[in-house]
């Protein structure tokens, strides 16, 4: 009778697995809310409903409504009912007994899991705190003193949910970290998990509303890396990042200056951004109406970047999602530069094809410790290829369809074929002129040593009467680019009309006007030199404006 039960239930796994497979990593997908919450179970049915995840993968429990809850609370309140759940649902395999460990966790003996991710809503706890009586010294595992805590992400201990009778203190290895080919045994062992979750309930939900837009037509716009923290393994780390982001073929600037991008820095269409190591998010992110492009990957690293997701304010991965990015990753407690996500990883395993809920992990050293993951893990930012965009042509978004004319010759000039590059610029800036096309297309004219080209190209910009303020940073560029290629009557122009345009903040308005009033001596322009003069004294007495450094 033994041998047919068992028989009985290895025949049911078996097709159990088959079914999940032929049906996708979607139909694996297990939904946490929050019963107490309204919204956090109508986020739970619209993520699923987008996804087209069943709605019975949906699991809603009665949870504690604070963002920070102690090791008790999440372990009766949070970790085992969902874990029982699971286990009653046939998610987790295995035996379950009677007992329980010291902790009132119930022993089970798992044998593996079914889930391709867990993903758990706004109003799920974010962080538990450090309960210093729960920290017990094992001599078979030398732990480093900074380590021999126990504060963690729930997130970071949901990922155990398929063992039983895990410790509490410091971290633990993730057998996934970089695993190129991780065995069944490491992917049974690890149960991924990513979070919607934002200052409010409308953000979390544009999480998913940008993954699925970002997926729709691939990643359209221009990298930016910040580099020089506090410690040179990061800086190593962003190094690589650049290096991937360039050899795609994509647009962008790196900033080596020791503060964070500035406020007057050009930053249109930031799809992907890579930096550190500021407290808060500052700079260009905090100017009035910025917004990520759909698909947008965004990583600071700090080391409480992810304190708290219900501030638009505070840290970094709430702003962020506030201002729409799809995906980023963060940290609740001191992690340590060493226990971070790793920003080259996680670019490495993307553009391999992977989704964000894979990639999170390919790119995490250590579980039960500090890292959250906060977006749809089934986005595949690049599903769709840059051969594909040129396709899509004009079904692209027309604010964004420059870039993948952009990206793709600058993957020509890496070809080295300058020529086909500058007719895919010529073709797209007749098409549709705009100042990022005519920037890239100026600067590769450039490069060929064709200036008189450049400067034609960018030349219009004189015509223009109005500029956005937006813009700024960008036409800046223009204007700087017009006077050093002695088109300083066009630069004139363009200076004259910026500086009517509102500056980032005051000493970005007090250099521009310098630039200005500089090129318009060397134009013999004295007229215009003493307009500029006027504008410069005026500003001599206004109060700067707090401009956003670390």
């Amino acid at each position: 009778m033994l041998f047919i039960r068992t028989l009985g239930w290895l025949l049911f796994t078996f097709a159990f697995n088959l079914t999940l497979r032929a049906e996708g990593p979607e139909a694996r997908v297990m939904i946490v809310a929050n019963s107490r919450q309204a919204d956090s179970v109508r986020l739970a049915e619209f993520y699923a409903g987008q996804r087209g995840i069943p709605a019975a993968n949906i699991i809603a429990l009665p949870l504690p409504e604070a963002e920070d809850i102690t090791w008790r609370e999440f372990i009766d309140q949070v970790y085992q009912p969902l874990q029982d759940e699971l286990y009653r649902r046939g998610w987790l395999e295995g035996t379950a007994t009677s007992l329980l460990d010291k902790l009132g966790r119930t022993r089970y003996a798992f044998t593996g899991h079914h889930l391709s991710y867990l993903v758990v809503c706004r109003g799920v706890p974010l962080r538990i705190y450090n309960d210093p009586t729960l920290i017990e010294e094992n001599p078979a595992k030398k732990i480093a003193a900074q380590f021999a805590r126990n504060e963690a992400a729930v997130d970071a201990e949901l990922s155990l949910l398929a063992q039983s009778g895990s410790e509490l203190t410091g971290p633990i290895t993730n057998p996934l970290y970089g695993n190129d080919h991780p065995s069944s045994l490491d992917a049974e062992l690890v149960v991924k998990v990513s979070r919607l979750d934002g200052p409010t309930f409308e953000s979390a939900r544009h999480l998913v509303i940008s993954a699925l837009a970002g997926e729709s037509h691939g990643l359209l716009g221009r990298y930016y890396v910040d580099f020089e923290g506090p410690h040179p393994d990061g800086d190593g780390w962003l190094q690589s990042t650049l290096t991937q982001l360039q050899d795609l073929g994509f647009d962008g600037d790196a900033d080596r200056n020791s503060g964070t991008f500035g406020a007057d820095a050009r930053f249109d269409a930031p799809v992907l951004y890579f930096g550190w190591y500021a407290g808060a998010l500052n700079g260009p992110f905090d100017a009035p109406g910025f917004v990520f492009p759909p698909g947008a990957i965004a990583l600071h690293i700090h080391s409480f970047s992810a304190q708290t997701l219900r501030s638009a304010a505070a840290g970094w991965c709430g702003p962020l999602v506030a201002r729409g990015v799809a995906a980023t990753v963060g940290n609740v407690f001191e992690p340590y530069l060493q226990l971070t996500h790793r920003p080259d990883l996680l670019l490495r395993a993307l553009r391999q094809g992977k989704t964000f809920g894979d990639a999170a992990y390919y790119a995490l050293p250590v579980l039960s410790w500090q890292a959250v993951a906060i977006g749809d893990p089934l986005y595949r930012p690049f599903k769709v290829t840059v051969e594909q965009q040129g396709q899509a042509g004009a079904n692209l978004p027309p604010a964004l369809a420059p870039y993948a004319l952009i990206r793709r010759a600058n993957l020509l000039v890496r070809q080295n074929d300058r020529g086909a590059a500058l007719a895919i610029l010529q073709a797209g800036w007749k098409e549709q002129p705009g100042f990022a096309l005519a920037l890239a297309l100026a600067k590769l004219q450039l490069a060929t040593g064709d200036s008189q080209a450049a400067t034609g190209t960018l030349g219009f910009a004189a015509a223009v009467k109005q500029f956005r303020a937006q813009d700024w940073p960008l036409i800046r560029e223009i204007a700087g680019l017009l006077a050093a290629h002695g088109a300083r009557s066009a630069a004139l122009q363009v200076y004259g009309t910026l500086a009517r345009t509102p500056a980032p903040f005051l000493a970005a308005q007090k250099a521009l006007l310098t630039e200005a009033r500089t090129t318009a001596d060397a134009a013999g322009d004295f007229a215009r030199a003493l307009e500029f003069s006027k504008q410069l004294n005026a500003l001599a007495t206004a109060v700067p404006a707090a401009e956003g450094h670390k």
